[in-house]
């Protein structure tokens, strides 16, 4: 069972500095996808996991040292250790994900927010990082257009949605800019 306030304390500061496209917010909205696709697809799980993951899912990639070290605190047995620590990497975009959780979990992230919030993501968090507009439209064309997968059917449908608007949405942002 997870103490929600201990993990919470431990992750905060790890989100604190991020802007609003990845701090804990959206680990939240990650989460409501794992909800939905758990409830769709009937899939049988351990949540408790799920939850570690996702929250370990925005920082895993520069401490996951402090993570495990973390987690042995809790007094969490090596081989869940292991396991969260799998699926949390398993929930990067350019990943591959092997085992069932790992595949909601990076499904959750993909098709987190529905289908127009891909573009909306993508437009804030080049602004957060000084990109031009022209600069975040050819960022979204080399690196989000046609690019990432879904595992799960239910996620793909979304994931499709999501491609497809915004396919039209910057083909018309680039009409109205010429």
């Amino acid at each position: 069972m997870i103490n929600t306030e201990n993990l919470l304390t431990f992750v905060v500061p790890y989100y604190q500095n991020k802007d609003i496209m990845h701090n804990l917010s959206h680990i939240e909205r990650v989460l409501k996808y794992v909800n939905k696709l758990l409830e769709v697809g009937n899939y049988k799980v351990d949540r408790d996991i799920l939850t570690y993951s996702a929250y370990f899912h925005g920082f895993i990639y520069n401490s996951e040292e402090c993570i495990v070290d973390w987690l042995k605190t809790q007094q969490i047995s090596n081989d869940m250790i292991e396991r969260i620590i799998n699926i949390a990497w398993e929930s990067q975009k350019d990943k591959m994900a092997i085992t069932l959780e790992g595949k909601i979990l990076h499904d959750a992230h993909m098709i987190e927010g529905g289908k127009t919030y891909l573009i909306v993501k993508s437009l804030i968090t080049g602004s957060v990082r000084g990109q031009t507009l022209e600069q975040t439209i050819k960022y979204i064309e080399d690196n989000v257009l046609s690019k990432g997968i879904c595992y799960l059917p239910e996620a793909q449908n979304v994931y499709i949605q999501q491609q497809e608007f915004a396919k039209s949405f910057i083909c018309d942002l680039k009409g109205g800019l010429d």
